[in-house]
C-alpha cells in the first residue's frame, strides 16, 4: 500500500537532450559515418529513458525513488530516516545523480528538493516539484512508525 506516489517529468533533461541530438548527430551523418550517427542517437535514447522522470513512492516501510524506466533506483528504509525537510538547491548542483556538499542529490528538474537525514548521519536530497507535500507525506509515514504513547 502506497501512501504517496508522484512522478516528476524532467523537462530540462528532455529539452537539452533533444537539442543535443541534431548538434551531435547531424555533422557525423553529413560526414557519412552512419554507424557513429546511430551510436549517438542510441545513446540519447538511453539517456532519455533513464532520466526523463523521477518517481517517488512512500509505503509502510520504504521511501523509494526511481528514475525513468526504473533501472536506476534507490530505497530508504523509513526506520532509518531521522528527519526530513524541504530545501532549495543552488542551480549549479544540476540534474541527475550528484554528490553535493549536502550529500547525494537525485534530481530531474528544478531546484526544489526534500532533504532526508539518516540515523547513520548520511544526508540525501530528492528533487521534487512538490516539496511540501512530499515532506508532509514522509513525516506522516515516519510518525506512523513511532509507538503510540500510553
Amino acid at each position: 500500500m502506497n501512501t504517496y506516489r508522484h512522478t516528476q517529468f524532467g523537462a530540462v533533461i528532455v529539452v537539452t537532450t533533444a537539442a543535443i541530438i541534431p548538434l551531435a548527430a547531424l555533422p557525423v551523418w553529413l560526414a557519412g559515418i552512419a554507424t557513429a550517427t546511430w551510436l549517438i542517437l542510441g545513446s540519447m535514447v538511453v539517456v532519455l529513458s533513464l532520466f526523463a522522470s523521477l518517481t517517488v513512492e512512500i509505503d509502510a516501510e520504504h521511501l523509494r525513488i526511481r528514475f525513468g524506466i526504473g533501472l536506476i533506483r534507490k530505497r530508504f528504509p523509513l526506520d532509518q530516516i531521522d528527519t526530513c525537510r524541504p530545501v532549495s538547491n543552488p542551480w549549479i548542483y544540476g540534474w541527475g545523480i550528484r554528490l553535493t556538499p549536502h550529500g547525494w542529490l537525485y534530481n530531474v528538474s528544478g531546484q526544489k528538493a526534500v532533504e532526508i537525514k539518516m540515523k547513520s548521519g548520511k544526508t540525501y536530497r530528492i528533487g521534487t516539484d512538490e516539496p511540501e507535500i512530499l515532506t508532509a507525506a514522509l513525516q506522516e509515514a515516519l510518525d506512523s512508525l513511532q509507538p503510540a504513547p500510553e
